[in-house]
């Protein structure tokens, strides 16, 4: 499949850190990120799939003494990960690098999370990159995903002072997605979420816990 991220990342460099000024409340994705945590043996490994800043989610997790590796599209987010969070290891590489046979061979892990990363992937790729998930990780390991609701197929729109091209499913179909691609959905959670962005629209935040199946 060919891919196309036109201007992805270069909407996430520009960006930098005012992702984190336009996103300030984040407690489903610190909630999931707790899960984790309790669920995780010390020393943990973890993907952190689609990383930005490193902040919340790698800084939680380094600090609860687990081990972090981070990935993202964008050159400006894996250099202010670095920069927030030195106690993790950041790789510039797009989710599609470390499928099997893939360009990049990061080993495996005890879970992944993918918070708001694969909305960012036109939805023929977002099963793939769910078994990309899959072949990460051991049978039981966990699996933590976010997506925003909304029934969109690679649709542009403004975000930040720069426009990105985002997916999404309705709930239902997301859950029959993640399903399908051999994951058991044992929590999920909604957030209903106003950016302080201006250009950034409310929207309804979907958090499932998942743990891969054998």
């Amino acid at each position: 499949m060919p891919l196309d991220r036109t201007g992805q990342a270069e909407a996430f460099d520009a960006i930098g850190d005012r992702y984190d000024e336009a996103f300030p409340h984040k407690e489903g994705q610190v909630a999931s990120a707790e899960w984790l945590i309790r669920s995780l043996p010390g020393e943990a490994r973890v993907l952190d799939l689609g990383c930005g800043t490193g902040i919340p989610t790698a800084l939680q997790l380094t600090a609860a003494g687990l081990r972090v590796v981070g990935v993202d599209l964008s050159d400006a987010m894996v250099a202010l990960a670095r920069k927030n969070v030195p106690s993790g290891v950041f790789h510039q590489a797009d989710i599609a690098d470390l499928r099997p046979g893939g360009s990049r061979d990061l080993g495996r892990f005890d879970a992944v999370t993918a918070f708001f990363s694969l909305l960012m992937l036109p939805r023929a790729e977002i099963p793939l990159a769910l078994r990309t998930v899959h072949h990460l990780l051991p049978p039981g390991g966990l699996f933590a995903l976010s997506m925003v609701e909304a029934d969109v197929d690679d649709f542009s729109i403004p975000f930040i002072g720069s426009t990105i091209r985002v997916s999404g499913y309705l709930r239902d179909e997301l859950r029959e997605v993640v399903e399908a691609a051999g994951f058991e959905i044992v929590d999920e959670s909604l957030y209903t979420y106003a950016p302080s962005s201006a250009d950034v629209p409310p929207e309804v935040q979907i958090f499932l816990r998942c743990r891969r199946r054998t």
